[in-house]
């Protein structure tokens, strides 16, 4: 009898345990978000308003989805982890660190080649980086992902485009004093040498700086959970740069602990179409795909551990 006691105390709170969740946020930033006119400050220099340098359309909506998923459930969330682009003025993906044959620096979104640099039409505003930025765009095209994309300078340090999306740091703000722990922050792309797209590691590696080598903290923290939900900016670039190297290192099987929340996650206008050739992609792999609803839903089936 006494056997046969334990053993149904033993099932009961197995049936009860809930598996364990991080949510990952990426680069939840104001320079990516097209907040509404009524949020941006002004500049206390010119007295211009503010605003985003690299607006992704819908994100702000995203943003707030993402914090009400923070709210409504954050008691079912064992780690929420953001991510945060942090770069310099001057950086190889910037208009600045290049010129044009007249002289001048390339437009955003302009897109750069080696084979470009090397018939003159660009180069760098400084001649003695030149060996240096031709070897990085080698290295870069011999990878067969990205060509090097001029972007407008953003999420500058210490910038207000930088900083967390008010929505999203007030909700996690509460989720930290409710849960006393807090949200792990990782940042990336202060080496102005190379892209840092992914979370996990710089597009092209810098030898010379182990903070652009593969994020093993980062991999680590999400390997602890049963399920990691990916929510961020934006699903062409940066969210999907660091979940096609989270899946990198894991089997089939184990790519299915990942949900990309799919309406909290937008594309840079013009690239619609990478961020649904990926979204089909991770889910060949395994990879959930999941609305914030439904995510909430299910995290709010989960018991509350006490």
């Amino acid at each position: 009898m006494q056997a046969t006691a334990q053993a149904i105390a033993q099932s009961t709170i197995q049936a009860t345990k809930r598996v364990s969740t991080h949510l990952l946020v990426i680069d939840p930033q104001n320079d990516f978000c097209d907040l509404p006119p009524d949020v941006l400050p002004r500049d206390s220099v010119s007295g211009q308003t503010i605003t985003p340098a690299l607006p992704v359309a819908g994100a702000h909506a995203d943003m707030l989805r993402v914090a009400t998923l923070i709210r409504r459930a954050g008691q079912r969330l064992d780690a929420i982890t953001v991510t945060l682009d942090a770069h310099h003025r001057i950086d190889i993906a910037h208009p600045g660190f290049w010129h044009d044959r007249d002289g001048l620096p390339p437009t955003p979104f302009t897109q750069i080649s080696a084979d470009q640099v090397r018939a003159g039409d660009y180069r760098t505003a400084r001649a003695e980086d030149l060996p240096r930025a031709l070897d990085y765009l080698d290295a870069l095209e011999a990878s067969e992902l990205y060509r090097l994309i001029i972007w407008p300078v953003h999420c500058e340090i210490g910038s207000w485009g930088q900083n967390i999306h008010f929505a999203v740091r007030a909700a996690y703000n509460e989720w930290e004093i409710q849960q006393q722990r807090s949200v792990g922050k990782v940042l990336k792309g202060a080496n102005p040498w190379t892209e840092h797209y992914s979370a996990v590691q710089a597009e092209v590696p810098d030898l010379g700086d182990p903070a652009t080598a593969a994020n093993t903290a980062l991999l680590a923290s999400l390997a602890r959970a049963d399920t990691v939900y990916i929510a961020g900016e934006a699903g062409s670039h940066c969210v999907k740069a660091t979940t096609e190297h989270i899946v990198a290192t894991l089997t089939p099987h184990q790519c299915a602990r990942l949900v990309l929340i799919t309406d909290c996650i937008s594309p840079v206008s013009g690239f619609e179409s990478q961020q649904s050739d990926f979204f089909a992609a991770m889910q060949a792999r395994g990879v959930r795909l999941a609305t914030c609803a439904e995510v909430t839903a299910e995290l709010l089936d989960q018991p509350v551990e006490v």
